[in-house]
């Protein structure tokens, strides 16, 4: 799939009234980032005063438009525009149209999300929907939080948010990779490999991934003969697949993003691809643009796993309708249920503010009575009543640390055509 822009365009065409003033001084008054390292602190604007509320839920997004995750951007951003267009059909949050402003994360050998992040939050944005990358959200979680304002991802996976000194301000839809490492491992293992080779990327995520599969690996009775850690900026993987070869495991994990395609196709190259080994690859690059450039059937029988609950036909033709161009789905669910769970709580809060949504934030989705869209929340909030939001992406069950507690992960399957097939396994697990 060519990345396009269309979800963007779209996010700014339904919500441009809501958007008008939060446009002015976008780009044009951004200017270009000097060096790719952060900014040093005394380099910096003043941060912004704490968020308070005005009655306006005002959402930033931070998601990727350029960079190794562009791919899932796309149907994030769609998932954020319908979210809340259904959220301003119902009347809005706090009597108001919820407003909302783009930005792109890039990833983590840029400093675009930094960028992005002074200017959301210089215009007074209470909730920000990102980044899809946990390198990424690293960059900037204590930007964002400290400034009073909720940090709320539909994709960051890595298990070090769980723990991490975040003032109760960050949230996220999907699952730590504890749960996506466990069952693919367990995956791994059911599929009688004996011997596993793992190739994983230099980054929170793809390290932490690593670590969880190979953990339940050995737990079940497996061996992970090598771990390769690489850097996706590298010229090539030559070293890393090397190893792999010299182990000869019986099956491969490729851990990264868009970068994936070119390890495979080296592995191919020194006969250990598809056609010979078992592979196995995740969210990160379980992806309809894995493929592309591979001959035809390249990526035949790979399994890949990807957080989520099933996505309806209904909910994905809602997407389409937002983004025709979209070939992927992937988070775009989990995208849609953290702007409805924000409104939600800002509903129940009666505010707009960072600290007074999170505050609530976990409480909307679990322990009171079952509603799975905002209008039908919405109505019990007003009558009073404590509501469960159970969403497209899953039941999401919020912990106290702000991660769901109970997920599905689906486990794909590429077809000749290099792409993924319709033939899912889905597998539950608690966290």
């Amino acid at each position: 799939m060519r990345t396009t822009r269309s979800s963007w365009r779209l996010l700014a065409i339904l919500l441009a009234p809501a958007m008008v003033v939060a446009a002015c001084g976008d780009d044009a008054d951004t200017p270009p980032a000097a060096d790719p390292a952060p900014s040093e602190p005394g380099d910096a604007a003043p941060p912004p005063p704490t968020n308070q509320s005005d009655g306006t839920l005002k959402i930033g997004t931070l998601l990727p438009e350029t960079g190794t995750l562009a791919a899932l951007g796309p149907p994030e951003a769609a998932g954020v525009a319908l979210a809340v267009q259904d959220i301003n059909a119902a009347g809005g949050a706090l009597g108001k149209p919820v407003e909302v402003t783009g930005g792109d994360s890039g990833d983590t050998s840029t400093n675009i999300a930094n960028q992005t992040v002074d200017r959301l939050l210089s215009q007074n944005v209470d909730v920000i929907i990102g980044a899809a990358s946990s390198g990424v959200s690293f960059t900037v979680i204590d930007k964002i939080t400290g400034a009073g304002v909720v940090q709320y991802s539909p994709a960051n996976t890595s298990p070090d948010f769980t723990d991490y000194d975040d003032d109760g301000l960050y949230f996220r839809t999907a699952p730590s990779d504890v749960l996506q490492g466990r069952i693919l491992g367990e995956q791994i293992i059911e599929e009688g490999n004996e011997t596993v080779g793992i190739i994983a990327l230099q980054d929170p995520y793809g390290e932490g991934l690593a670590e969880n599969v190979a953990s339940t690996i050995e737990a079940s009775g497996g061996e992970v003969v090598t771990t390769e850690i690489y850097d996706p900026q590298a010229q090539n993987f030559d070293a890393e697949i090397q190893s792999l070869v010299s182990a000869d495991p019986d099956a491969i994990v490729v851990i990264g993003f868009v970068e994936s395609g070119r390890i495979i196709s080296t592995m191919i190259e020194q006969g250990i691809g598809p056609d010979t080994k078992n592979v196995y690859t995740v969210d990160g690059n379980t992806t309809n643009t894995l493929g592309e450039g591979l001959e035809p059937g390249t990526l035949e029988g790979i399994s890949g796993t990807i957080p989520g609950a099933e996505t309806t036909e209904e909910f994905r033709q809602r997407l389409m309708e937002v983004d025709p161009s979209l070939t992927d789905f992937i988070y775009g669910g989990e995208a849609y249920d953290a702007v409805v769970t924000t409104a939600l709580a800002a509903e129940v809060a009666g505010s707009d503010a960072g600290r007074d949504i999170a505050a609530v934030l976990a409480d909307v989705t679990r322990g009171g009575e079952k509603c799975t869209a905002f209008a039908a929340c919405k109505e019990l909030v007003e009558a009073g009543t404590d509501i469960d939001y159970d969403g497209v992406s899953g039941p999401i069950e919020l912990s106290d640390a702000g991660d769901p507690t109970e997920a599905s992960i689906g486990i794909y399957t590429f077809g000749p055509d290099n792409q993924l097939t319709d033939e899912v396994i889905y597998r539950s697990g608690r966290l």
